[in-house]
């Protein structure tokens, strides 16, 4: 009987899974922002409810902040943006959840590993879940900051609804400035 030359094949090695720990790291900024966007709009929605009435708009109830420019009100919205589907909380709260579901279930093809993704949609999903839970416990998103820009007022919103519109607009930026990735 006889032994086969040199030693036996091996198959490479598979590398240990990461701790949930460190998993989780790799999104810290994400992480970071959502909850910050998330406490800043609390902590001001807060405030705002403590200070004025539901729903407060125009003298003589208001804030003025800044006279004929930024006053602080307390309405509410039951729509999206410039109050788009008004009346629709449940569907908009519902497409919310089903947003950061799909997030989270394609995160690896968004990319959300780059930190220049994570801070946009760190960004974006702390303000979904800041109107999220506004729509979940008060049955609409509770808009303050009024700004007028002479004879226009533009529409009343919140701290949420800057980082989602903010973070949008960072992750268009970041896409259209990176190089074509598709195949030749």
């Amino acid at each position: 009987m006889s032994t086969p030359p040199g030693p036996a094949p091996t198959l490479p090695a598979a590398s240990p899974p990461r701790p949930r720990f460190e998993r989780i790291l790799a999104y810290r900024w994400l992480l970071i922002l959502a909850a910050g966007v998330l406490l800043l709009d609390r902590v001001s929605k807060a405030w705002i409810c403590a200070r004025l009435p539901y729903p407060t708009y125009g003298f003589p109830a208001h804030i003025v902040v800044v006279e004929g420019f930024l006053n602080l009100v307390n309405v509410g919205n039951t729509g999206a943006a410039w109050s788009l589907f008004s009346g629709r909380s449940t569907a908009l709260a519902l497409l919310a959840a089903a947003t950061l579901i799909a997030i989270y279930a394609w995160r690896h093809q968004l990319g959300l590993r780059t930190w220049t993704v994570q801070i946009s949609f760190g960004l974006l999903c702390g303000g979904i879940l800041g109107n999220l839970l506004d729509r979940l416990c008060y049955g609409h998103v509770i808009d303050f900051l009024d700004f007028h820009f002479g004879n226009y007022i533009y529409p009343t919103f919140n701290v949420a609804d800057s980082g989602i519109c903010v973070g949008v607009a960072l992750y268009l930026l970041h896409s259209l400035c990176q190089p074509d990735a598709s195949p030749k």
